[in-house]
């Protein structure tokens, strides 16, 4: 990268780290069950609400309790369950529809990271309703207060109930794209493990180590703050003491617990200290390929902490110092070379591959330019890369 870019992109990235203190970040309020979310809804004067899910989630019939103890407190629910996996612009269009139609006035995303994306960005356009989704991508292009909006993950992985942002899909470029904003941050969070019990492995799998990226970008990265370190090593030490047990045993309830926190804390982590090069590449093959994004994040993730090299070693050697990996007499390299490695394992023991086949080599300019857009200079990156260097990365990824 020549030296003015990289001057510029550590010029804003350093003016973000120093207004961190100043800017209005929140965490969601917690609550604890199905009554109390009908206590919000009537406390803020809500009889009809829009609820936010796809059909695997309601299927399974998951949102049911819910729906039946907010139908006790005379609040009729709407249930948008047309999401899919990277949401669509589509989908935000039908959602609002939805919402307009039946005079809502207030959402509950229900679900994982796309019901959560969804939720939120039906949001964005009912505060913005003259502005259109592409017109809000990018940092602080929302601006107005959304309904209220209430989380409820039955994921442990994305931490969207803490973000400010939202990731769509441009439904007739497949172009992908984050919103973020203070706005579009849950008001309130239902995390209720016992949601989370049915998941399938492959869920639990790729959902908890999309946790793990999250908490790991946060802190490598360059933006830290004491909060957002210690949530990202909690975070880290919960992941990998719980996954496995969490995959193997899925009616462990407190490995769900575990991993369900695990992931608020990796929430509350990037979304102040922004995520890196591993969520960039991940999203520019979900919006090309469709790839569901914590199985992206899972197998990118290995490549690009090598990539970084000796630059990051210090921090690696200290979030595997602190989840109990090695001590502190291992020397930083060392140290940092178990740590990648024990990521690997973890993807090997849950049947996670190790590369992405499907990205075509024709392709990998484009989803180069797509990703350096993105990171750069918003993403506090340990290393800054151009785009020709992030081809590297996908050509690795795609060849194992």
């Amino acid at each position: 990268m020549n030296i003015f870019k990289k001057a510029y992109c550590r010029t804003y990235q350093t003016v973000f780290k120093i207004m961190i203190p100043l800017l209005p970040y929140r965490e969601p309020k917690l609550l604890k069950t199905n009554d109390e979310v009908a206590d919000v809804l009537k406390e803020n004067g809500i009889t009809k609400v829009l609820l936010v899910t796809d059909a695997g989630i309601k299927n399974l019939g998951l949102p049911n309790a819910l729906e039946e103890t907010l139908k006790d407190n005379n609040i009729k629910v709407f249930v948008f369950d047309k999401t899919v996996p990277n949401p669509t612009t589509e989908n935000v269009a039908d959602a609002l529809d939805m919402y307009k139609a039946n005079s809502c006035q207030g959402i509950i995303a229900f679900g994982g990271g796309s019901a959560m994306d969804c939720a939120k960005a039906t949001g964005a356009r009912i505060a913005r309703p003259k502005k259109p989704l592409s017109k809000m991508k990018g940092v602080l292009k929302v601006g107005r207060k959304l309904p209220l909006l209430i989380a409820v993950p039955t994921t442990a992985g994305t931490g969207s109930e803490t973000t400010l942002a939202a990731v769509i899909t441009d439904s007739e470029t497949r172009h992908k794209y984050a919103i973020n904003d203070f706005p579009l941050i849950p008001k309130y969070a239902l995390l209720d493990a016992s949601l989370t019990l049915g998941l399938p492995k492959h869920i639990t799998s790729t959902t908890g180590m999309d946790a793990l990226t999250h908490a790991i970008e946060a802190y490598i990265g360059r933006s830290t703050t004491k909060s957002t370190r210690q949530n990202a090593l909690d975070a880290i030490n919960l992941i990998f003491a719980n996954i496995l047990e969490a995959y193997n045993n899925g009616g462990n309830l407190e490995a769900r617990e575990n991993m369900l926190l695990a992931s608020y804390k990796a929430g509350l982590a990037f979304t102040k200290s922004y995520v890196g090069y591993v969520h960039a590449i991940a999203h520019s093959l979900g919006g090309k390929y469709n790839i569901a994004h914590g199985l992206a994040n899972a197998i990118i993730l290995p490549y690009v902490l090598r990539k970084y090299g000796r630059k990051i070693y210090k921090k690696l050697w200290e979030m595997g110092v602190y989840s109990g990996l090695f001590n502190e007499e291992t020397s930083k390299e060392v140290g940092a070379k178990i740590f990648i490695e024990h990521i690997e394992n973890l993807n090997t023991q849950m049947n996670i591959a190790s590369s992405i086949p499907e990205i075509d080599e024709a392709d990998i300019p484009s989803l180069a330019q797509t990703a350096e857009h993105e990171a750069n200079p918003l993403y506090p990156v340990p290393v800054l890369w151009t785009a020709k260097q992030l081809e590297v990365i996908y050509s690795e990824v795609k060849n194992g």
